[in-house]
Protein backbone atom coordinates (compact mmCIF):
# COMPACT_ATOMS: atom_id res chain seq x y z
CA UNK A 1 0.00 0.00 0.00
CA UNK A 2 2.91 2.33 0.55
CA UNK A 3 4.22 1.43 -2.68
CA UNK A 4 1.03 2.74 -4.29
CA UNK A 5 0.63 5.58 -2.61
CA UNK A 6 4.12 6.46 -3.55
CA UNK A 7 3.30 5.95 -7.08
CA UNK A 8 -0.11 8.28 -6.81
CA UNK A 9 2.02 10.90 -5.19
CA UNK A 10 4.39 11.41 -7.71
CA UNK A 11 1.48 11.05 -10.60
CA UNK A 12 -0.29 13.71 -9.30
CA UNK A 13 2.61 16.49 -9.35
CA UNK A 14 3.59 15.83 -11.93
CA UNK A 15 -0.22 15.47 -13.76
CA UNK A 16 -1.00 18.74 -11.59
CA UNK A 17 1.66 21.10 -12.86
CA UNK A 18 1.53 19.76 -16.52
CA UNK A 19 -2.31 20.10 -17.41
CA UNK A 20 -4.27 23.20 -18.92
CA UNK A 21 -7.38 22.25 -18.23
CA UNK A 22 -9.18 22.85 -14.93
CA UNK A 23 -11.07 19.57 -15.31
CA UNK A 24 -7.78 17.63 -15.22
CA UNK A 25 -6.51 20.25 -12.62
CA UNK A 26 -9.00 19.07 -10.58
CA UNK A 27 -9.24 14.51 -11.36
CA UNK A 28 -5.11 15.08 -10.40
CA UNK A 29 -5.55 17.22 -7.38
CA UNK A 30 -8.00 14.32 -6.32
CA UNK A 31 -6.50 11.65 -6.99
CA UNK A 32 -3.51 12.75 -5.15
CA UNK A 33 -5.92 12.89 -2.22
CA UNK A 34 -6.45 9.02 -2.50
CA UNK A 35 -2.71 8.83 -1.83
CA UNK A 36 -2.92 10.88 1.08
CA UNK A 37 -5.84 8.76 2.06
CA UNK A 38 -4.20 5.86 1.83
CA UNK A 39 -0.38 6.97 3.51
CA UNK A 40 -2.66 8.56 6.25
CA UNK A 41 -4.54 5.52 7.37
CA UNK A 42 -1.93 2.91 7.17
CA UNK A 43 1.43 4.93 8.35
CA UNK A 44 -0.15 5.71 12.19
CA UNK A 45 -1.35 2.32 12.52
CA UNK A 46 1.69 1.29 10.85
CA UNK A 47 4.48 2.34 13.72
CA UNK A 48 1.85 1.60 16.82
CA UNK A 49 2.26 -1.82 15.57
CA UNK A 50 6.14 -2.13 15.63
CA UNK A 51 6.61 0.71 18.30
CA UNK A 52 7.98 -0.43 21.75
CA UNK A 53 5.12 0.94 24.60
CA UNK A 54 6.98 3.01 26.34
CA UNK A 55 7.85 5.45 23.33
CA UNK A 56 4.87 4.50 21.31
CA UNK A 57 3.60 7.74 21.37
CA UNK A 58 6.61 9.48 20.76
CA UNK A 59 6.84 7.53 17.80
CA UNK A 60 3.33 7.64 15.99
CA UNK A 61 4.12 11.28 16.51
CA UNK A 62 6.79 11.11 13.76
CA UNK A 63 4.21 10.82 11.16
CA UNK A 64 2.33 14.06 12.36
CA UNK A 65 6.35 15.83 12.59
CA UNK A 66 6.39 14.29 8.37
CA UNK A 67 3.68 15.97 7.82
CA UNK A 68 4.38 19.15 9.14
CA UNK A 69 7.86 19.32 7.74
CA UNK A 70 6.71 18.27 4.40
CA UNK A 71 4.55 21.73 4.66
CA UNK A 72 7.33 23.57 5.45
CA UNK A 73 9.02 22.60 3.03
CA UNK A 74 6.41 23.11 0.76
CA UNK A 75 5.79 27.03 1.81
CA UNK A 76 9.99 27.37 2.07
CA UNK A 77 9.90 26.16 -1.92
CA UNK A 78 7.38 28.05 -2.89
CA UNK A 79 8.68 31.54 -1.52
CA UNK A 80 12.00 30.41 -3.50
CA UNK A 81 10.18 29.74 -6.56
CA UNK A 82 7.90 32.80 -6.32
CA UNK A 83 8.76 36.21 -7.91
CA UNK A 84 8.15 39.20 -6.07
CA UNK A 85 4.47 40.70 -6.90
CA UNK A 86 4.79 44.26 -7.30
CA UNK A 87 2.05 46.04 -5.85
CA UNK A 88 -0.74 46.65 -7.56
CA UNK A 89 0.04 44.08 -9.86
CA UNK A 90 -1.95 40.66 -10.84
CA UNK A 91 -1.00 37.84 -9.89
CA UNK A 92 -2.53 35.68 -12.34
CA UNK A 93 -1.08 37.63 -15.59
CA UNK A 94 2.25 37.45 -13.32
CA UNK A 95 5.02 34.86 -13.76
CA UNK A 96 3.24 33.22 -10.52
CA UNK A 97 0.33 33.17 -11.78
CA UNK A 98 1.94 31.36 -15.38
CA UNK A 99 4.17 29.35 -14.65
CA UNK A 100 5.61 29.82 -10.78
CA UNK A 101 2.69 27.71 -9.49
CA UNK A 102 3.42 24.70 -12.07
CA UNK A 103 6.92 24.48 -10.71
CA UNK A 104 5.53 24.66 -6.96
CA UNK A 105 3.40 21.38 -7.93
CA UNK A 106 6.59 19.66 -9.71
CA UNK A 107 8.43 20.26 -6.70
CA UNK A 108 6.64 17.03 -4.91
CA UNK A 109 8.02 14.92 -7.43
CA UNK A 110 11.20 14.96 -5.18
CA UNK A 111 9.92 13.65 -1.83
CA UNK A 112 7.08 11.51 -3.59
CA UNK A 113 10.46 9.68 -5.50
CA UNK A 114 12.46 9.58 -2.21
CA UNK A 115 9.00 7.88 -0.09
CA UNK A 116 9.24 5.67 -3.14
CA UNK A 117 12.83 4.30 -2.23
CA UNK A 118 12.74 4.46 1.15
CA UNK A 119 9.51 2.17 1.52
CA UNK A 120 11.76 -0.88 -0.16
CA UNK A 121 13.60 -0.69 3.46
CA UNK A 122 10.57 -0.88 5.94
CA UNK A 123 10.29 -4.03 7.57
CA UNK A 124 6.08 -5.76 7.53
CA UNK A 125 4.17 -5.35 10.63
CA UNK A 126 5.01 -8.24 13.09
CA UNK A 127 1.09 -8.25 14.12
CA UNK A 128 -0.01 -8.83 10.54
CA UNK A 129 2.82 -11.80 10.09
CA UNK A 130 1.42 -13.11 13.20
CA UNK A 131 -2.15 -12.85 11.85
CA UNK A 132 -0.97 -14.82 8.90
CA UNK A 133 0.75 -17.44 10.64
CA UNK A 134 4.29 -16.33 9.70
CA UNK A 135 5.36 -16.14 13.33
CA UNK A 136 9.64 -16.68 12.86
CA UNK A 137 8.89 -13.36 10.69
CA UNK A 138 7.17 -11.51 13.16
CA UNK A 139 9.32 -12.59 16.05
CA UNK A 140 12.57 -11.72 13.79
CA UNK A 141 11.45 -7.94 13.41
CA UNK A 142 10.70 -7.77 16.92
CA UNK A 143 14.00 -8.77 18.14
CA UNK A 144 15.66 -6.15 16.06
CA UNK A 145 13.31 -3.57 17.63
CA UNK A 146 13.88 -4.46 21.65
CA UNK A 147 15.53 -7.51 23.75
CA UNK A 148 14.51 -11.51 23.30
CA UNK A 149 12.92 -11.59 26.16
CA UNK A 150 10.45 -8.73 25.17
CA UNK A 151 10.36 -9.89 21.74
CA UNK A 152 9.21 -13.16 22.83
CA UNK A 153 6.20 -11.71 25.26
CA UNK A 154 5.32 -9.73 22.81
CA UNK A 155 4.62 -11.88 20.26
CA UNK A 156 2.96 -14.40 22.81
CA UNK A 157 0.82 -11.98 23.87
CA UNK A 158 -0.52 -10.76 20.27
CA UNK A 159 -1.02 -14.59 19.61
CA UNK A 160 -2.90 -14.84 22.73
CA UNK A 161 -5.34 -11.55 21.57
CA UNK A 162 -5.83 -12.94 18.06
CA UNK A 163 -6.51 -16.30 19.15
CA UNK A 164 -9.59 -14.63 20.63
CA UNK A 165 -10.70 -12.65 17.86
CA UNK A 166 -10.97 -15.10 14.92
CA UNK A 167 -14.87 -13.55 14.03
CA UNK A 168 -14.38 -11.46 10.96
CA UNK A 169 -15.54 -7.73 12.01
CA UNK A 170 -18.06 -6.17 9.28
CA UNK A 171 -18.41 -2.57 9.05
CA UNK A 172 -22.11 -2.99 10.90
CA UNK A 173 -20.09 -4.55 13.56
CA UNK A 174 -18.35 -1.47 14.52
CA UNK A 175 -21.29 0.05 15.80
CA UNK A 176 -22.27 -2.37 18.45
CA UNK A 177 -21.95 -2.85 22.05
CA UNK A 178 -18.73 -1.62 23.45
CA UNK A 179 -17.23 -1.04 20.17
CA UNK A 180 -19.20 1.74 18.93
CA UNK A 181 -18.60 3.77 21.88
CA UNK A 182 -14.42 3.61 20.72
CA UNK A 183 -15.45 4.06 17.26
CA UNK A 184 -17.22 7.11 17.71
CA UNK A 185 -14.64 8.49 20.35
CA UNK A 186 -12.07 8.04 17.21
CA UNK A 187 -14.57 9.86 14.81
CA UNK A 188 -15.12 12.57 17.38
CA UNK A 189 -11.81 13.38 17.90
CA UNK A 190 -10.50 12.81 14.22
CA UNK A 191 -13.42 15.58 13.24
CA UNK A 192 -12.18 17.61 16.37
CA UNK A 193 -8.42 17.62 14.61
CA UNK A 194 -9.97 19.34 11.77
CA UNK A 195 -12.63 21.20 12.58
CA UNK A 196 -10.33 22.75 15.67
CA UNK A 197 -10.14 25.45 12.67
CA UNK A 198 -6.32 25.54 12.04
CA UNK A 199 -5.78 23.99 8.76
CA UNK A 200 -7.72 27.30 7.68
CA UNK A 201 -4.86 29.51 8.67
CA UNK A 202 -2.90 27.15 6.38
CA UNK A 203 -5.66 26.45 3.82
CA UNK A 204 -6.94 30.83 3.77
CA UNK A 205 -3.75 32.40 4.95
CA UNK A 206 -3.93 35.50 2.25
CA UNK A 207 -7.16 36.18 3.52
CA UNK A 208 -6.56 35.81 7.23
CA UNK A 209 -3.14 38.02 6.83
CA UNK A 210 -4.92 40.36 4.93
CA UNK A 211 -7.75 40.62 7.31
CA UNK A 212 -4.89 42.07 10.06
CA UNK A 213 -3.44 44.24 7.69
CA UNK A 214 -0.38 42.33 5.60
CA UNK A 215 0.56 42.52 2.60
CA UNK A 216 0.83 39.70 0.01
CA UNK A 217 5.43 40.05 0.13
CA UNK A 218 4.70 39.93 3.98
CA UNK A 219 2.14 37.07 3.86
CA UNK A 220 4.94 34.70 2.56
CA UNK A 221 7.10 35.23 4.62
CA UNK A 222 4.25 35.17 7.41
CA UNK A 223 3.27 31.62 6.21
CA UNK A 224 7.14 30.40 6.44
CA UNK A 225 7.23 31.65 9.68
CA UNK A 226 3.48 29.84 10.85
CA UNK A 227 5.36 26.56 9.35
CA UNK A 228 8.53 26.72 11.59
CA UNK A 229 6.86 27.34 14.79
CA UNK A 230 4.70 24.53 13.62
CA UNK A 231 7.32 22.46 12.91
CA UNK A 232 9.07 23.61 16.67
CA UNK A 233 5.87 22.85 18.65
CA UNK A 234 5.49 19.57 17.03
CA UNK A 235 8.80 18.38 18.42
CA UNK A 236 7.33 19.76 21.86
CA UNK A 237 4.24 17.43 21.81
CA UNK A 238 6.47 14.04 20.85
CA UNK A 239 8.82 14.92 23.68
CA UNK A 240 5.83 15.43 26.32
CA UNK A 241 3.41 12.96 24.58
CA UNK A 242 4.79 10.13 26.49
CA UNK A 243 5.17 12.10 30.16
CA UNK A 244 1.94 14.18 29.82
CA UNK A 245 0.06 11.35 28.75
CA UNK A 246 -2.22 11.89 25.44
CA UNK A 247 -5.56 12.40 27.51
CA UNK A 248 -3.50 15.37 29.11
CA UNK A 249 -2.33 17.09 25.96
CA UNK A 250 -5.81 16.88 24.22
CA UNK A 251 -7.54 18.51 27.30
CA UNK A 252 -4.98 21.14 27.55
CA UNK A 253 -4.56 21.93 23.64
CA UNK A 254 -8.97 22.15 22.91
CA UNK A 255 -8.92 24.58 26.36
CA UNK A 256 -6.08 26.42 25.34
CA UNK A 257 -7.46 27.34 21.05
CA UNK A 258 -10.80 28.01 23.28
CA UNK A 259 -9.20 31.31 24.74
CA UNK A 260 -7.03 31.65 21.97
CA UNK A 261 -10.16 31.96 19.40
CA UNK A 262 -12.26 34.19 21.65
CA UNK A 263 -8.76 36.65 21.53
CA UNK A 264 -8.32 36.17 17.90
CA UNK A 265 -12.14 36.79 17.19
CA UNK A 266 -11.97 40.20 19.89
CA UNK A 267 -8.98 41.21 17.54
CA UNK A 268 -10.61 41.13 14.21
CA UNK A 269 -13.85 42.64 15.86
CA UNK A 270 -11.79 45.42 17.00
CA UNK A 271 -9.71 45.59 14.60
CA UNK A 272 -6.60 45.27 15.76
CA UNK A 273 -4.11 44.99 13.04
CA UNK A 274 -0.33 44.16 12.23
CA UNK A 275 1.98 42.08 15.09
CA UNK A 276 -0.74 41.56 18.06
CA UNK A 277 -2.76 39.28 15.88
CA UNK A 278 0.54 37.87 14.09
CA UNK A 279 1.27 36.48 17.82
CA UNK A 280 -2.28 35.08 17.96
CA UNK A 281 -2.32 33.20 15.22
CA UNK A 282 1.48 31.97 16.22
CA UNK A 283 0.21 31.00 19.62
CA UNK A 284 -2.82 28.86 18.56
CA UNK A 285 -0.89 27.33 15.62
CA UNK A 286 1.69 26.23 18.39
CA UNK A 287 -1.06 25.18 20.69
CA UNK A 288 -2.23 22.96 17.94
CA UNK A 289 1.24 21.41 16.98
CA UNK A 290 2.04 20.37 20.53
CA UNK A 291 -1.41 18.44 21.32
CA UNK A 292 -4.38 18.07 18.96
CA UNK A 293 -1.98 17.66 15.57
CA UNK A 294 0.04 15.22 16.69
CA UNK A 295 -1.40 13.26 19.58
CA UNK A 296 -5.01 12.49 17.57
CA UNK A 297 -2.77 10.11 15.22
CA UNK A 298 -1.75 8.12 18.58
CA UNK A 299 -5.11 8.37 19.97
CA UNK A 300 -6.52 6.31 16.94
CA UNK A 301 -3.78 4.12 16.24
CA UNK A 302 -4.06 2.90 20.37
CA UNK A 303 -7.13 2.70 21.28
CA UNK A 304 -8.94 0.18 18.54
CA UNK A 305 -8.71 -3.47 19.59
CA UNK A 306 -6.89 -5.60 16.90
CA UNK A 307 -9.88 -7.36 15.58
CA UNK A 308 -11.22 -4.24 14.52
CA UNK A 309 -8.35 -1.52 14.19
CA UNK A 310 -7.63 -1.59 10.61
CA UNK A 311 -11.18 -1.33 9.84
CA UNK A 312 -11.92 1.39 12.42
CA UNK A 313 -8.81 3.50 11.78
CA UNK A 314 -9.84 3.58 7.92
CA UNK A 315 -13.56 5.20 9.30
CA UNK A 316 -11.35 7.76 11.30
CA UNK A 317 -9.24 8.46 8.80
CA UNK A 318 -12.46 9.16 6.39
CA UNK A 319 -13.99 11.52 8.97
CA UNK A 320 -10.81 13.42 9.74
CA UNK A 321 -10.22 14.04 5.39
CA UNK A 322 -14.24 14.69 5.20
CA UNK A 323 -14.16 17.10 8.30
CA UNK A 324 -10.86 18.71 6.25
CA UNK A 325 -13.40 19.06 3.06
CA UNK A 326 -16.15 20.47 5.03
CA UNK A 327 -13.71 22.73 6.79
CA UNK A 328 -12.07 24.24 3.98
CA UNK A 329 -15.49 24.32 2.26
CA UNK A 330 -17.09 26.46 4.96
CA UNK A 331 -14.58 28.81 5.68
CA UNK A 332 -15.66 31.55 2.88
CA UNK A 333 -19.15 31.12 3.85
CA UNK A 334 -18.61 31.43 7.72
CA UNK A 335 -16.10 34.39 7.08
CA UNK A 336 -18.50 35.99 4.79
CA UNK A 337 -21.30 35.58 6.54
CA UNK A 338 -20.25 36.13 10.50
CA UNK A 339 -16.89 37.78 9.73
CA UNK A 340 -13.15 36.81 10.81
CA UNK A 341 -14.52 36.97 14.69
CA UNK A 342 -17.84 35.71 14.62
CA UNK A 343 -15.50 32.42 12.84
CA UNK A 344 -12.94 32.17 14.85
CA UNK A 345 -15.86 32.54 17.71
CA UNK A 346 -17.57 29.51 16.16
CA UNK A 347 -14.08 27.21 15.98
CA UNK A 348 -13.41 28.21 19.69
CA UNK A 349 -17.00 26.70 20.88
CA UNK A 350 -16.42 23.49 18.76
CA UNK A 351 -13.16 23.26 21.18
CA UNK A 352 -14.81 24.00 24.63
CA UNK A 353 -17.23 21.42 23.39
CA UNK A 354 -14.68 19.32 22.25
CA UNK A 355 -13.05 19.71 26.14
CA UNK A 356 -15.73 18.35 27.34
CA UNK A 357 -16.22 15.37 25.09
CA UNK A 358 -12.66 14.39 25.67
CA UNK A 359 -12.68 14.61 29.32
CA UNK A 360 -15.91 12.69 29.90
CA UNK A 361 -14.70 9.58 27.10
CA UNK A 362 -10.99 9.68 26.44
CA UNK A 363 -9.08 6.98 28.36
CA UNK A 364 -5.15 7.59 29.21
CA UNK A 365 -3.15 4.93 27.12
CA UNK A 366 0.21 6.07 27.94
CA UNK A 367 2.69 3.63 28.78
CA UNK A 368 0.40 0.48 27.69
CA UNK A 369 0.68 -2.29 25.09
CA UNK A 370 -2.20 -2.35 22.58
CA UNK A 371 -3.06 -5.85 23.95
CA UNK A 372 -3.26 -3.99 27.41
CA UNK A 373 -5.36 -1.15 26.04
CA UNK A 374 -7.65 -3.38 24.54
CA UNK A 375 -8.28 -5.64 27.79
CA UNK A 376 -9.15 -3.08 29.37
CA UNK A 377 -11.38 -1.13 27.14
CA UNK A 378 -13.22 -3.86 25.79
CA UNK A 379 -13.24 -6.16 28.79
Amino acid sequence: MFFIAALIFTISAIGTGAVNNLNWFIFYRIFGGIGIGLASNISPMYISEISPPSIRGRFITFYQLAIVLGILFAQIANWLIAHPVVPGESILSSWNGQTGWRWMFWAETIPAMLFFVLVFFIPESPRWLVSKQRFDKALNIFTRMRDSDLAHNQLNEIKTTLSLTTDKISFRDLFKGKLAKLVIIGIVIAVLQQWSGINVIFNYAQEIFSGAGYSVSDMLFNIVITGIVNVVFTFIGMYTVDKLGRRSLMLFGTIGLTFIYLLLGAGYFFQLKGIVMLLLVVLAIATYAMTLAPVTWVVIAEIFPTKIRGLAMAVSTFALWAACFVLTYTFPLLNNSLGSYGTFWVYGVICLAGFIFIKKTLPETKGKTLEEIEKEIVE
